[in-house]
């Protein structure tokens, strides 16, 4: 059970309402996480400019969701791991091995194992990085865009796991099992 609200696009009035019919524009749909982030019409806006900037950027979309997988996977953050699974699968075709090592950052593609060996870097320092982990992604083709990218991608994907474990947001795609936190 959600511990926050979650607000009904219909009923919706306001900012809340303003916010709720810009993420039906943006997805076509209103996932429940986003009904339980209007209850900050602030918050909710803020995740749909950041999230639509980042998806204007030199990252592709598979590589986002990858990315996306795998800071879910070492957040446990189940919605975000169901999303970005189903999503990648089904909306960016990212084949079910390449999900898969997903979950551990990993990848078959060497630039895109270099992002999220270095997006995992940075979520695993808190920020800090050794200059072995920055020249060992430049080495592998990665650019000074796609690396300011990747720290975007990271504190989007850190903002939704979080907001949704905090909520307990109901999930509302097909579940994705998170490891036990003890395993």
């Amino acid at each position: 059970m959600s511990t926050l609200p979650q607000i009904d696009p219909a009923t919706a009035t306001g900012a809340a309402a303003e916010a709720l019919t810009d993420v039906r524009k943006a997805l076509g749909s209103v996932p429940n996480m986003a009904k339980a982030m209007a209850n900050s019409p602030a918050l909710l806006k803020g995740w749909l400019a950041l999230s639509g900037a980042l998806n204007g950027g030199v990252l592709p979309a598979a590589v986002r969701q990858r990315l996306s997988i795998a800071t879910a996977e070492y957040n446990r953050c189940e919605y975000c791991l169901s999303a970005h699974t189903y999503l990648a699968a089904h909306v960016s075709k990212v084949d079910a091995q390449e999900i898969e090592l997903a979950r551990d950052a990993e990848s078959a593609d060497p630039h895109t194992a270099a992002l999220l060996a270095l997006s995992d870097a940075i979520a695993r320092g808190r920020g800090v990085v050794d200059d072995a982990a920055l020249k060992e992604a430049r080495a592998a083709g990665v650019t000074d865009a796609e690396i300011a990218e990747v720290v975007g991608n990271l504190a989007l994907n850190i903002l939704t796991n979080y907001f949704n474990i905090l909520a307990d947001v109901d999930n509302d795609w097909p579940v994705a099992v998170v490891p036990n936190e003890h395993a």
